[in-house]
């Protein structure tokens, strides 16, 4: 989509409160506001609009606008490192101080040495740097933005400069708050739910006991021993080994297209949907069995470097199978949770079962088999308990 910044200056903080509620894109957003403040000769040479966000990878994200070049989105990982250099940056110094607005002459050298970000603007060519801090909410983790200028020209800024950008300042951090808190929820919808349950709880698909009938190829992973680590170890480490195993796991259902609905305590449960035409179907099960071997493949390199460290290994049992089910939600009035129920859901868990008593690792249903183009096993039929006729299983050969 695109957005047309006004013709004048005067109309731009109104451009900006209607562009919000239009689109969803800081990224056009700024770079209408930095176009427009240029055109009007506010010598804006960068801007950078930072946030904390909501996501289990990254403390914050920050668009940049250079104005000879693209905006670029740069994320900040959560650790030590993210922590130190935050403690050298200009937010940390405003906020330290209890206030707002700051302003470094870079040119002449001035906050260089204490904040490496200013220094490095200097090497660039900078001259000064202006930084504002707009408060949220307390009500989430999105509790501010932080808008920062800069300019290339000589001698810097000039007083009415930053007085023009000042003015759009509050409608600027209003426009971002919105637009943040959007993709904010999706990126806490997609890590919770799951990238395809999220996409339907913000399309408002909430009501108790509605689904939808699809078929698909369902993953259900195991690790067994848990038990006796858990009992054994501590508390702590078994998180930690545990989180280690489920990242073998379940990052190949991601990278191969399907949805972990849920983490079972020491597994996960996971589908890839089938459209309705035939070779969806297969092109289903192939992803689903390429999943499966990945994560084997994954939990064996975790269990090797665990048997170095002298620690406990986890084996990874894994069932597939093919069937119908109801993808919606289910729970109580106050708390919901999607899912898939079915019969076909019972069975893969049965299926499951049945990895200890015949020494092996992966079970494959008939039903997956005959959609799967792999060489497997015909291991012959067995009794799953609750389900009325026996089941040929197969195991890869």
């Amino acid at each position: 989509m695109m957005l047309n910044p006004p013709d004048k200056i005067t109309d731009l903080a109104d451009w900006i409160v209607r562009s919000a509620t239009s689109s969803d894109s800081p990224e056009l957003l700024l770079d209408g506001v930095c176009q427009t403040l240029v055109r009007h000769d506010v010598p804006l040479w960068h801007v950078s609009v930072a946030v904390p966000t909501i996501d289990p990878q990254f403390r914050g994200a920050a668009l940049h606008w250079w104005r000879d070049s693209t905006i670029k989105v740069e994320t900040a990982a959560h650790g030590a490192e993210t922590d130190e250099k935050f403690r050298h940056s200009p937010v940390f110094a405003l906020q330290s101080q209890g206030v707002s607005f700051g302003r470094w002459m870079i040119e002449n050298e001035e906050g260089c040495e204490v904040h490496p970000l200013l220094n490095g603007l200097r090497s660039q060519g900078g001259t000064e740097y202006a930084m504002f801090l707009v408060d949220f909410s307390p009500a989430t983790s999105v509790s501010g933005t932080a808008i920062s200028i800069a300019t290339d020209r000589v001698g810097g800024f000039q007083d009415n400069d930053l007085e023009r950008f000042r003015e759009i300042v509050p409608a600027l951090g209003l426009a971002i708050y919105r637009q943040i808190l959007l993709i904010t929820a999706t990126q806490s919808l997609d890590s919770y739910l799951g990238r395809m349950t999220g996409a339907k709880v913000l399309a408002g698909e909430i009501i108790r006991g509605r689904g939808q009938v699809i078929e698909a190829a369902i993953v259900l992973a195991d690790l067994s021993g848990f038990t006796t680590v858990t009992d054994r170890e501590d508390a702590m480490d078994v998180v930690r080994w545990l989180n280690e195993h489920l990242e073998a796991i379940g990052d190949p259902v991601i990278e191969n297209g399907g949805e972990i609905l849920k983490f079972l305590g020491d597994g996960l449960l996971a589908v890839f949907p089938a459209m309705s035409r035939t070779g969806s179907r297969c092109e289903a099960c192939e992803a689903a069995f390429s999943t499966a071997m990945e994560a084997l493949r994954r939990n064996d390199a975790v269990n090797a470097r665990r048997k170095q460290a002298r620690e406990p290994q986890l084996v990874l049992d894994v069932a597939l199978h093919f069937g119908e089910v109801v993808y919606g939600n289910v729970g109580t009035s106050r708390r919901l949770d999607f899912t898939v129920i079915g019969r076909a859901v019972n069975e893969v868990s049965r299926i499951e079962k049945l990895c200890d008593e015949l020494g092996l690792h992966v079970l494959i249903s008939d039903e997956f088999a005959k959609r799967c183009s792999q060489r497997l096993t015909n291991l012959g039929a067995f009794t799953l308990r609750g389900v009325g006729s026996p089941r040929v299983l197969f195991t890869p050969e």
